[in-house]
C-alpha cells in the first residue's frame, strides 16, 4: 500500500459489540467486530489494533479517527465523537448513496432516520423503550423457544399461518407466546407472528417520519432474513441491506473522519 494514501477510522462502541472500520477514500479497506466484554476500552483498542493489523497500517498513520456509540466516552485513543444515528445514517449513505430513509434495528432501540442528498439526517424517531420495537424481542423469543438466534429467521420463512399478538408489549407477549406453545401452535408460525408485530412497530415509525424511498434496513435485526421481508411486505417496498449491517455505524465514522479532513 502506498504511502501517501489516507486511511482513517471509525469505531462504533456498542454495548454488546464493538465495531471498527478503516475507509480509504470511503472505501472500506479492513474492519473487525469483536464481543466488548463488559471492557469498552481495553476492546476499542484491541479492536482498532485489528483493523490496523489487516491494513498493515500504523496508528500514527492515520489520518483521523471517529468514535461512535454507547461507550463513546472511554476511547482509549483521542478521537472526535458523532452521535450513533449520524454515523449510521452517513454508512448507508456511502453504501447506497439513494438512500433516503434509514430504519436502524439494534438490541435495545429501533431509529428510523431521513436522509438528505447528502446523507445527512433531516429528521429522525426512536422507538419507546419497549423490546417488541428492537432486536430483544427476538432474543426473549428465542430463549423461550430455545432455538438460536441465527435459526430464527429461515425457520420463519416456513410459516404457513402466522400466529396474530394480541399485544404491543413484550413482557405481555412472552406470556402470550408460552400459551401458544401450550395451544400446540408450530415454531415457525411463532416466529413469522414475532416478525410482524415488529415490522408494524417499524412500519408505524416510518409513518410518522413520511417515509421516501430507498429505505434501507441494518443494524443486528436485518441480518434476519424474515424480519427484513416482513419490513418490506409491511411497508410496500424493498428495502435494501447492507453486506456487514453491523458495521454501517463504524464505517460512517469513518467516513465523518474522512469528510472532516475534506
Amino acid at each position: 500500500m502506498s504511502d501517501s494514501q489516507e486511511y482513517y477510522a471509525g469505531v462504533d462502541i456498542g454495548s454488546a459489540f464493538i465495531k471498527a472500520v478503516l475507509v480509504s477514500h470511503k472505501q472500506i479497506v479492513a474492519s473487525e467486530i469483536l464481543a466488548s466484554g463488559g471492557n469498552y476500552k481495553k476492546t476499542a483498542r484491541r479492536v482498532l489494533d485489528e483493523v490496523l493489523s489487516k491494513a498493515r497500517v500504523s496508528l500514527e498513520k492515520l489520518s483521523g479517527i471517529v468514535v461512535t456509540g454507547i461507550g463513546a466516552e472511554s476511547a482509549p485513543f483521542p478521537a472526535r465523537q458523532f452521535s450513533d444515528i449520524s454515523c449510521q445514517a452517513m454508512g448507508c449513505h456511502c453504501l447506497f448513496p439513494s438512500a433516503r430513509t434509514v430504519i436502524d434495528i439494534g438490541g435495545q432501540f429501533t431509529k428510523v432516520a431521513k436522509l438528505t442528498p447528502k446523507g445527512r439526517i433531516a429528521n429522525f424517531l426512536m422507538s419507546e423503550k419497549c423490546a417488541t420495537g428492537s432486536g430483544r424481542f427476538l432474543q426473549v423469543i428465542a430463549r423461550i423457544l430455545r432455538i438460536d438466534m441465527e435459526d430464527i429467521g429461515l425457520l420463519s420463512l416456513k410459516s404457513q399461518t402466522p400466529v396474530e399478538f394480541s399485544t404491543n408489549c413484550a413482557v405481555f407477549a412472552e406470556s402470550e407466546t408460552v400459551s401458544r406453545i401450550a395451544e400446540g401452535a408450530r415454531m415457525e408460525d411463532i416466529l413469522a407472528g414475532v416478525h410482524h408485530a415488529m415490522a408494524a412497530k417499524v412500519a408505524m415509525l416510518v409513518k410518522r417520519l413520511k417515509m421516501e424511498p430507498d429505505v434501507v434496513l441494518t443494524g443486528g435485526g436485518s441480518e434476519d432474513i424474515g424480519l427484513v421481508l416482513a419490513v418490506s411486505e409491511t411497508l410496500g417496498v424493498k428495502v435494501l441491506v447492507p453486506e456487514q449491517p453491523r458495521l454501517t455505524a463504524a464505517m460512517g465514522a469513518a467516513c465523518w473522519a474522512e469528510e472532516g479532513k475534506h
